[in-house]
């Protein structure tokens, strides 16, 4: 299962501060509040389709799903109803047990800020805590702050090989 990931707190370049925690089942109903605050463009990069609403089903079982098979950190901060999640990053283990694949998603109010790498750069450092070797994303061609964003941060950004709209980003976590 590998090691748990422990909550800290993270300042962002505006000086905001947010709150990284893994995401627990109970969190449900916070991450269909989340859903609702992305915008649409937010929404068609993270599931590189037009999704007008969440699938409470798929929701529940990505969320059966950790820790065993994976890590999905939550950016959270203070709120009226207690919190608010206002980013969210996540990596599944892969067909092979030494790989995983990201997933990131940031609200519209919170990005520019430098979340998405304060997220990234906490799900990389737990891959390679949990013994991953490699970590791999898709991401839309005209996704270009992801793309940017994986480039920075030492993925390699190729072309997919079956579909001309998608890139591969790889990142060796462990030699």
């Amino acid at each position: 299962m590998g090691p748990r990931f422990e909550p800290r707190n993270a300042r962002l370049r505006d000086g905001r501060v947010v709150h990284l925690r893994a995401i627990a089942p109970s969190d449900e109903e916070e991450l269909l509040q989340a859903f609702e605050r992305l915008g649409s463009e937010a929404r068609y990069m993270r599931f590189m389709r037009v999704v007008r609403e969440a699938d409470r089903a798929r929701l529940r079982a990505v969320l059966g799903a950790f820790p065993q098979r994976g890590l999905a950190i939550a950016a959270t901060v203070p709120a009226d109803d207690g919190i608010d999640i206002v980013g969210s990053a996540t990596f599944i283990i892969g067909p092979t047990p030494d790989t995983c694949e990201f997933a990131i998603s940031v609200v519209d109010a919170w990005a520019g800020a430098g979340l998405g790498r304060v997220l990234m750069e906490t799900l990389i450092g737990a891959a390679r805590e949990r013994g991953l070797r490699t970590m791999e994303g898709y991401v839309l061609a005209e996704n270009e702050g992801m793309l940017r964003l994986a480039s920075r941060l030492g993925f390699s950004v190729t072309r997919h090989p079956d579909d001309f709209s998608l890139k591969v980003c790889r990142l060796t976590l462990a030699g």
